[in-house]
């Protein structure tokens, strides 16, 4: 070997057909709008957050036998946000609430109460019992 070969790059064996150029350019973010309903401010009103109650016939057998309410809430609006909003309006300590978002694409909040709160009476509330 002499010297000149020693000081030369070996050449790259390219086995993909595209040539891909580094990334370079990094833009800010510029949102159309925000993300999240609540960013840095509470619920003003608890009326935001549950918009109506269901009123089917197997909703008044599960208010009866399960002591479960139905409610059509906000699609934001997460399981402790309804907790509160159940407690500040109808003054009822919900247990255990799942939530489900429907082809229509509203959510529907199964809200199950204690056993010291009954459901019928917040029916009754509500108007639709």
């Amino acid at each position: 070997m002499d010297i000149y070969s020693r000081n030369q790059k070996k050449k790259k064996i390219r086995t993909c057909i595209k040539f891909y150029q580094p990334k370079t350019l990094k833009k800010e973010r510029t949102p159309k709008y925000k993300r999240r309903l609540l960013l840095n401010q509470k619920y003003k009103l608890f009326f935001d957050v549950v918009k109506y109650p269901l009123t089917t016939e197997s909703i008044v057998k599960k208010i009866q036998s399960e002591n479960t309410i139905v409610f059509i809430v906000n699609s934001n609006a997460n399981k402790k946000i309804i907790s509160k909003s159940i407690k500040n309006l109808y003054k009822a300590t919900p247990d255990k609430i799942n939530t489900l978002i429907q082809a229509k694409g509203e959510k529907k909040a199964f809200i199950k109460l204690t056993s010291d709160c009954d459901a019928l009476d917040i029916a009754n509330k509500v108007g639709f019992i």
